[in-house]
This record gives C-alpha cells, sequence and structure tokens, in this order.
C-alpha cells in the first residue's frame, strides 16, 4: 500500500525504486568518471540509506541522492585532492548530478552525520587507501586497543576471519616491492 505524498496525491517512491534509481545514476557516472570500486562503495552506501527506517531516500530529488552519495564517498577517499586518482572536482560532480555544489555539500553531511561517517572511514574506503588507514586495523585484544598489523601472524588470521581486519593479501599492491596489509 503506498501512502499520498505532497506533490499533488501521486503515490509516494518505494524505498527499493528509489534506490534502484539511484544505483543506476551512480552507476553510470562512476563508470564514466570514476571506477567500478566507487561504484561499489556507492551501491552500499545506498543499501545503509536504503534499509534506514524510514528510508531517506523516497524524499528529495534522486540527482541530489546521486551527488550527494558519490559526494560523501569520495569525500571518504579524497576523490577532491587532485594528487588522488581518479580525481574529479565538486564543480564536476555538480554538473554531472545535476545539483548545486552546495546542496551535494549539505546532503552528504546529513548523511555523514546520519552514519557518523568520517575521512577515512573503513567501511567506505578504497583498498587502496585501506591498507594504510589506521582506523581499520585498530582491534580491542585483552580490553587494550591495539594495531592488528603488529600481532601475530595466527593472531591476524583470527582477526581477519572474524572480520575485524580488512584482507588485503589478495590484492596485487600498487606500490613497487610491497604488498598490502599483514601477512
Amino acid at each position: 500500500m503506498t501512502r499520498a505524498s505532497t506533490n499533488g496525491g501521486a503515490p509516494a517512491r518505494s524505498t527499493r525504486a528509489a534506490a534502484d534509481e539511484i544505483i543506476a545514476a551512480t552507476d553510470r557516472i562512476c563508470a564514466e568518471q570514476l571506477d567500478a570500486e566507487y561504484a561499489e562503495l556507492c551501491r552500499k552506501l545506498i543499501g545503509k540509506l536504503a534499509r534506514k527506517r524510514p528510508s531517506p531516500l523516497v524524499r528529495g530529488e534522486p540527482r541530489v541522492w546521486v551527488g550527494a552519495v558519490i559526494y560523501t564517498v569520495g569525500m571518504v577517499n579524497f576523490l577532491f585532492d587532485k594528487t588522488q586518482r581518479p580525481h574529479m572536482t565538486t564543480d564536476a560532480l555538480a554538473k554531472v548530478a545535476g545539483a548545486a555544489k552546495s546542496t551535494l555539500s549539505r546532503k552528504s553531511q546529513a548523511i555523514c552525520d546520519l552514519f557518523r561517517i568520517l575521512p577515512m572511514d573503513p567501511e567506505l574506503c578504497r583498498r587502496e587507501l585501506l591498507a594504510d588507514n589506521p582506523l581499520a586495523w585498530m582491534i580491542e585484544v585483552d580490553g587494550f586497543i591495539v594495531d592488528a598489523r603488529m600481532l601475530p601472524a595466527e593472531l591476524q588470521a583470527e582477526a581477519r576471519r572474524r572480520g575485524l581486519i580488512p584482507d588485503l593479501r589478495s590484492t596485487a599492491s600498487s606500490r613497487a616491492g610491497r604488498t598490502e596489509g599483514p601477512a
């Protein structure tokens, strides 16, 4: 059953329809401007927004959500830093999303506040940045917070098995002569 919205009595969009529309647009923009990993991280964030009750995705314009999701994932991964690859300016993002830069910034801030997202948030961090992200490796052992990379291999393996630390062993390193993550 759908409920009437304030847009002239038309039924409100379902969360599934809203999420699918936003995912299709973020996938398109990421394929054209960024990469597949950005698309994957955007889908992950859209999924979180869709599972939130009530889902904020059913309110507002999809193009704003598209831009704000990419903006949020980009903020976590320093997309707007011209030394990073891929790189995109906020102006370019606003143009491809079809929304004002200030609108995207405000909506992104609302997303960050909702889920307590910060730069280098391990959940939305690109694999390339994750190996050097100290937040991804902090775990509690016997009541102490420790860097899992400093633990013995068997404890690292157990932490990896439990999903407490990322498993980057299967990813080829972009750095010459170094492997990503601990053994």
